[in-house]
């Protein structure tokens, strides 16, 4: 993507962080053929503490993506979504990188996340930018459905 995206903290309920969420979630329904797919409780405003949104130079949101802190040094990727006519442009590795960033910032060292089976082409994604599939952790324990990465941060 051309160097004028943007990719900045957002609050969790603006307008634009709301749709992409939303977007997300009516795309997983429909790829998953429910809406149960989400083991663990789900991400809020509170659980969030870094919210990412990517912007084209002319303002308009292409992407997301969250920070949860679970523990010393350890926080969970959640809510990373790309629109589909944005997806291969570089709008998800800005929004990765930016999420890395913020973390290392905030004293984490360990990234983990949580994707799904039927989504090859975010699991190919992961693995590409250096995360390794790990046992699923916490409340994917035992989810089928689940796949589970994890990146430990460089500096």
């Amino acid at each position: 993507m051309e160097s004028t995206l943007s990719v900045d903290r957002e609050p969790w309920d603006s307008t634009d962080a709301a749709r992409l969420r939303a977007a997300q979630r009516a795309e997983l329904d429909a790829r998953y053929g429910s809406d149960d797919h989400e083991p663990g409780a789900a991400p809020t405003a509170d659980s969030v503490t870094v919210f990412l949104v990517a912007r084209d130079a002319a303002g308009v949101a292409l992407g997301c993506g969250g920070l949860r802190i679970l523990g010393p040094g350890e926080a969970e990727i959640k809510r990373m979504y790309v629109d589909p006519p944005a997806r291969g442009t570089g709008v998800a590795t800005a929004i990765l990188r930016a999420l890395e960033d913020a973390a290392r910032a905030a004293g984490v060292g360990t990234l983990l996340l949580e994707t799904g089976t039927a989504q090859p082409d975010a699991m190919r994604f992961y693995e590409r930018e250096g995360y390794r599939r790990i046992e699923n952790f916490g409340p994917y324990r035992g989810e089928p459905l689940s796949v589970c990465y994890a990146r430990d941060l460089p500096g």
